[in-house]
């Protein structure tokens, strides 16, 4: 593990002990158990669903899985689900839901751009969720163990935001300012992070061997897209401020695409 990895892997235990516990509290999970679907963009949902009518028994890896919302929906749908995550601390929590609830989950700590733990050809489904690109310094080295571990005709879907948001820093504003050039992909800051484009990660898949098979550019559902959840509280929020965000006229980013979706096959 390399020197940047290991700050990424130490901060993302700090912070799954800290203001990341709002994504385990009751509410957040009783969600899920209501209706898994919520957890993804319902464009995001369509292709999953497209892909896979029936996700009943099928083998899903979830790489860097995070808060793991997309792992327990899943499971919920009759999957059979593999969550991997660089961070010991975020498994820890997500396997003690998981045992409250006596859901059968796997869970194995592993670096997303290696997945070394994990055999070849074995699943039939691979996801990725918002937030995993920007922690990857190589993304040959992701997609290639992605490409690795699917069966053959197996899926790939990623759920990311949209690389046209990085140079403007993904805040609301009424006049849109760059932070940076859309070429200038990182690292990024003391805990190293990627700004990668559209090229970058299509590339990436492409040159792995996965064959890309659909993408959709999505608007956020909702104005909390444009709260930093770590510093705000988005209940704070009335409606109609929720609204003025989702706004292109008040808020100028909000006419630029916030997600993107791309289903790949191997």
């Amino acid at each position: 593990m390399n020197k940047d990895t290991a700050i990424i892997k130490d901060s993302w235990n700090e912070w799954s002990e800290t203001w990341y516990q709002r994504y385990r509290g009751n509410g957040a999970i009783s969600q899920i158990i209501k209706a898994p679907e919520s957890v993804f963009h319902h464009t995001t949902f369509s292709m999953i669903k497209k892909a896979f009518p029936n996700l009943q028994n099928k083998r899903i890896c979830v790489p860097s899985s995070g808060d793991n919302h997309a792992v327990f929906a899943f499971h919920l749908l009759g999957a059979r689900v593999t969550s991997c995550d660089i961070s010991e601390k975020q498994l820890e929590n997500s396997f003690h839901i998981a045992s409250e609830h006596g859901w059968d989950i796997e869970f194995i700590c592993e670096d997303t751009m290696s997945l070394s733990k994990i055999n070849s050809n074995e699943y039939d489904f691979v996801y990725t969720s918002n937030g995993v690109h920007v922690w990857i310094n190589d993304l040959a080295a992701m997609y290639n163990n992605i490409h690795r571990i699917l069966k053959p005709s197996g899926s790939y879907i990623m759920f990311d935001i949209h690389p046209f948001l990085r140079p403007f820093g993904i805040r609301a504003a009424k006049e849109i300012k760059a932070v940076k050039p859309y070429d200038v992909t990182g690292p990024f800051g003391e805990i190293p992070t990627y700004k990668w484009r559209i090229q970058d990660i299509l590339n990436a898949m492409l040159s792995s061997g996965l064959s890309i098979k659909h993408m959709e550019e999505m608007y956020a559902e909702d104005g909390s897209f444009w709260v930093d959840d770590s510093k705000e509280d988005v209940d704070a929020l009335t409606q109609q401020e929720l609204e003025e965000l989702s706004n292109w006229q008040s808020n100028t980013l909000a006419g630029l695409p916030q997600w993107l979706s791309v289903h790949a096959t191997k």
